[in-house]
């Protein structure tokens, strides 16, 4: 909590060049989604906690709730609402690896093992959870965040989505794809759908398995 407190949040170093997801996410897009929006949300995050923590009356910590939830939905919401790991921002930096399609590293290979036989049991085959994913984040209206998350009374995978910079609360995230427009629009357009399919190619099936395994206790 000591971050929390003095406002000492840092942009988390990206596990991979800014060039390692090209075709499918340019390396433009990936320099002014780390370096440009996310270093904003840092910097916000880490002036409203400054301000948070010199408010002398109630009224003025209310007023800060807004941008502490906002930019800290954005980065480092465990220091905040509690959660076991960083979520959104830095949680989509460690879901994203180079394409095994194009010999840049293991994106987009979902091997054999828990997390892909927890997908099929739940969504029938591995084609109808992609399917299913993309037609509901594609559903966002305006900004957003579509994820593949464990609900803790069952255990089971579930496919929700966040407004905005909301963090995952009801689920443990095990994948989270950011549909805000900086994510998407320099390389897509306006044509979110083309986005979405393409993000399967980089996406980090090992690490997303890690945080599977994590949520349900093996």
């Amino acid at each position: 909590m000591a971050a929390a407190a003095t406002g000492q949040h840092k942009l988390p170093d990206l596990p991979y060049p800014y060039d390692a997801l090209e075709p499918f996410i340019s390396r433009q897009i990936m320099e002014l989604h780390h370096k440009k929006h996310h270093q904003t949300y840092v910097n916000a995050l880490n002036a409203a906690e400054v301000s948070y923590s010199k408010a002398s009356t109630p009224k003025e910590r209310i007023a800060l709730q807004a941008a502490l939830k906002f930019n800290g939905g954005g980065e480092y919401s465990d220091a905040f609402i509690k959660l076991a790991w960083h979520i959104n921002h830095t949680l989509f930096w460690q879901n994203l690896a180079g394409a095994a399609s194009e010999g840049k590293g293991s994106g987009g290979a979902l091997k054999d093992g828990p997390l892909k036989k927890a997908i099929d049991e739940t969504f029938g085959s591995f084609d109808n959870f992609k399917k299913e994913f993309t037609t509901t984040t594609a559903g966002i209206q305006g900004s957003g965040w579509g994820w593949l998350g464990v609900n803790p009374q069952n255990k089971r995978l579930e496919i929700t989505t966040t407004p905005n910079q909301d963090p995952l609360l009801t689920h443990a995230p095990v994948i989270g794809v950011d549909v805000w427009e900086h994510a998407f629009y320099l390389q897509y357009l306006n044509v979110k759908a083309d986005y979405l399919n393409a993000i399967w190619n980089v996406i980090n099936f090992e690490e997303a398995e890690k945080r599977y395994l994590a949520a349900v206790g093996k």
